[in-house]
């Protein structure tokens, strides 16, 4: 019997683009549920700064999954090009 080692490469999605700061967690929550609702973006709170002062970043993303079926889609739309 023999195994087959597999590498899943790791490919960086979109980066994340802080939209809103705020000063409690309910704050951020309730902004990041309202921006929820916007189909293919993916939204998150992070808690930032230092520990005396810190706030609630709430970020934004496109989704991975369907950037990556676009550059897919026109990879090979260009290879059929080329033949």
């Amino acid at each position: 019997m023999s195994t087959k080692e597999t590498e899943d490469s790791h490919t960086e999605g979109p980066a994340w683009k802080t939209v809103a700061r705020c000063e409690t967690f309910e704050a951020a929550n309730k902004k990041r549920a309202k921006i929820l609702s916007e189909e293919g973006l993916q939204v998150k709170v992070h808690r930032q700064g230092p520990r005396t002062k810190k706030y609630y970043a709430v970020k934004t993303r496109t989704d991975p999954s369907s950037t990556l079926e676009n550059t897919t889609n026109k990879k090979q739309n260009s290879k059929k090009a080329k033949k």
